[in-house]
């Protein structure tokens, strides 16, 4: 089985900062992997190298069988002309912390605007998706509404919606509930939840433990820039082996 992300000794700077030490890690299509670890661990910057928003380094990421945001011919690497970049985005969806939906567009103009502008779905179809789409969310009754009109649980889950519109083989979420009220984050994990159920495959930066444990297949703990222990949530989470992760884990467990 091609796995549906191989991340193969990833490296990325931000000048002399290295964020990113050779991240190794592979996710098979239907898993759902969870990046957990402190600010500043490099989980966000791993995340946004998969779908090309920050070049790498050095080493190779590889979705569904592509290497991403390059081609490489006789082991060099050229970049992709922001087109074929662009193209090859399409098929990942991603979710940010800050919602970035466009307040003067409703929940159901803010979800068609991606298939009819960037895949050329006729309006009509991409409305009867998006009303899909926002009844899935348990949004139906909001798709006229403004962002402003929206809780932040609410917007996140249009955000979902938003990204789920372009019929994604991936979804990325990074940290999607960490800018939410506590009592909104049940919502948008909910979502969540339901979606890894359907077999969507997903790479999730995230605090929740819960989440984690009740949904991931994978729990990965990075810390400065490298995967310090991985395995399966349950079991890393009540046995961590390296000391590290045990003192990152007694402060949120």
């Amino acid at each position: 089985m091609t796995p549906m992300v191989k991340a193969d000794r990833v490296c990325k700077n931000f000048g002399a900062v290295e964020v990113l030490k050779g991240i190794s890690l592979e996710i098979d299509p239907g898993q759902v992997l969870c990046l957990v670890g402190p600010s500043g661990s490099g989980k966000s910057t791993f995340l946004r190298c998969i779908n090309h928003l920050e070049q790498v380094n050095a080493g190779r990421l590889y979705v569904d069988g592509d290497l991403v945001g390059y081609s490489e011919k006789n082991g060099k690497l050229y970049e992709l002309h922001p087109r074929a970049a662009a193209k090859q985005r399409r098929d990942i969806g991603m979710v940010f912390q800050h919602f970035n939906l466009f307040p003067h567009r409703t929940a159901l103009e803010n979800i068609i605007e991606a298939p009819t502008q960037v895949k050329r779905v006729s309006k009509k179809k991409a409305v009867e998706r998006a009303k899909d789409l926002l009844d899935q969310v348990g949004l139906s009754a909001k798709a006229n509404a403004y962002p402003a009109q929206l809780s932040g649980g609410q917007q996140q889950r249009v955000a979902i919606a938003r990204a789920l519109a372009m019929d994604p083989k991936l979804m990325l979420f990074d940290e999607p509930t960490s800018a939410l009220d506590p009592e909104l984050v049940g919502e948008v994990l909910t979502v969540m939840k339901q979606l890894a159920k359907e077999g969507m495959t997903m790479v999730v930066v995230t605090h929740e433990m819960g989440f984690a444990r009740e949904v991931a297949d994978q729990l990965v703990f990075m810390d400065g820039g490298v995967v310090v222990e991985a395995g399966e949530p349950r079991e890393l989470l009540a046995n961590p082996q390296h000391d590290r992760t045990k003192a990152f884990l007694s402060k949120l467990l």
